[in-house]
């Protein structure tokens, strides 16, 4: 390890330094000023001059005092199955007060999976939230992203899918869940993660808004090396949960700012779309391994705004997504999923016979079809008003209601079973005067219960 005080310029997070021998870019560094220490990273190195990024806000520290320390060592971290149960930082540090002994140390920047030994996802993940689970059901190695508004509750859904999620059938399952850029309230929140009844399978890593952006980027990195060990390692299916990518992608814009890259749309980073895809595609099932990491990142649109490079972006990359209703959420609907701005392209992998129940298919199906009806229904009552709807039309503005009322809406903390949620689906369907979309031997079967 080689020491340097040769520092030409310091812009936080960055420190330039000179004279180094050797400087590799992934190099890890120790910056020491007065006895204050921290790490840093190198991230670009040219001739005897290297750029350090240290993890740490650099404010108030003299450039006379400062000192760098190349280790030669890749920024790794500490894995081991007793990350469960534990609280940690945006770097993987323990702030439970607790110790963790880690079984082996891990490189954090793992590669994307080869599609050659990617194997297809399949099996549910049920979520315990009836507009996912029946509509736009999560399959076991998916990327399924919620896309939030400014205001809109993407995080409370987080927390639901959190304190609920479980696979249907007899394996180890994780939940490791990772918070950026948020205020002291919402980190305080997601810590009570830990202490409910599933409390003992999650792992919680936050980011506060006072953290360095530093953290922020290196946060979803760790965790998804925490996944991988824990996926294909110890045979876990795990579900990571991230929230909120658009604060990750602000803090790479600011970083590529102070770089001063060459900047892509709307100012981020050029290799924002390669930046996200190193996170997603570490997700899915590789062949011939019992694990899989599956992945619900929450995604918020800033001005509700789709097209926008972070949730447009990430909708390249994953398979589907959620998407949640300003007029739902004004209406007091929660959760407020907008039904036809949603989808999930891998459902039919995951629902039928060998997973869900065998009508799961054909009853949201029909759902979709009503729920349609119902719309036009409604768009019509708006012009001419409901007593001049013919008879058919009133039975399906009726249903939309029920639909929205009964089975979208459902109080926190109250999760429903696929089963359960199925059996729903059935009694608001109950009044139509006909279920085309479903088979007459299914309608025997469930819709006479």
């Amino acid at each position: 390890m080689e020491t340097y005080k040769t520092i030409t310029k310091i812009k936080d997070p960055l420190i330039t330094v000179t004279g180094v021998e050797n400087a590799m870019n992934g190099d890890m560094c120790i910056i020491n000023s007065g006895g204050t220490e921290m790490l840093g990273e190198i991230i670009t190195a040219y001739g005897q001059d290297a750029v350090v990024e240290a993890f740490r806000p650099l404010r108030g520290l003299s450039r006379s005092k400062l000192q760098v320390t190349c280790t030669g060592e890749i920024f790794s971290i500490g894995v081991t199955e007793h990350i469960l149960g534990r609280a940690f930082d945006g770097l993987g540090r323990v702030t439970d007060g607790g110790k963790l002994v880690p079984e082996k140390k891990t490189i954090v920047y793992g590669s994307p999976i080869n599609p050659y030994v990617r194997d297809k996802p399949k099996d549910f993940i049920e979520t315990g939230i009836s507009g996912i689970d029946c509509l736009n059901s999560l399959v076991m190695g998916q990327k399924l992203p919620i896309f939030s508004g400014s205001g809109l509750p993407g995080s409370d859904i987080a927390i639901e899918i959190v304190k609920n999620a479980k696979t249907r059938k007899d394996t180890k399952f994780a939940v490791l869940f990772g918070a950026m850029g948020v205020k002291d309230s919402e980190a305080n929140k997601f810590t009570d993660l830990l202490d409910g009844k599933n409390g003992d399978r999650t792992a919680v890593f936050i980011n506060r808004a006072s953290d360095s952006i530093i953290e922020r980027i290196t946060l979803p990195k760790i965790i998804m090396t925490h996944a991988e060990y824990l996926a294909f390692e110890r045979g876990y299916d795990v579900l990571v949960v991230l929230t909120d990518m658009l604060s990750y992608a602000d803090a790479l814009r600011q970083l590529s700012s102070e770089r001063k890259q060459v900047p892509g749309r709307r100012g981020y980073s050029s290799s924002l779309y390669t930046d996200l895809a190193t996170i997603y595609e570490r997700c899915g099932k590789i062949k011939d391994l019992k694990g899989s990491i599956t992945l619900i990142p929450i995604v918020t649109m800033p001005s509700d705004d789709i097209t926008h490079p972070v949730p447009d972006l990430t909708g390249y990359i994953t398979e589907g997504q959620i998407l949640l209703s300003r007029d739902l959420f004004n209406r007091k609907i929660f959760p407020p999923i907008d039904v036809l701005g949603s989808l999930s392209r891998l459902m039919d992998n995951g629902i039928g016979k060998n997973f869900t129940r065998e009508d799961h298919r054909q009853v949201a199906n029909q759902l979709y079809f009503a729920f349609s009806k119902g719309m036009d229904a409604r768009n019509l009552s708006a012009l001419i008003g409901e007593n001049g709807l013919s008879d058919d039309d009133k039975i399906y503005l009726k249903f939309l209601d029920d639909f929205e009322n009964k089975f979208i809406r459902q109080q926190p903390g109250e999760p429903r079973s696929i089963e359960e949620t199925l059996d729903l689906a059935w009694t608001i369907m109950k009044d139509l005067q006909s279920l085309p979309r479903i088979e007459k031997n299914i309608i025997e079967k469930y819709g006479k219960k």
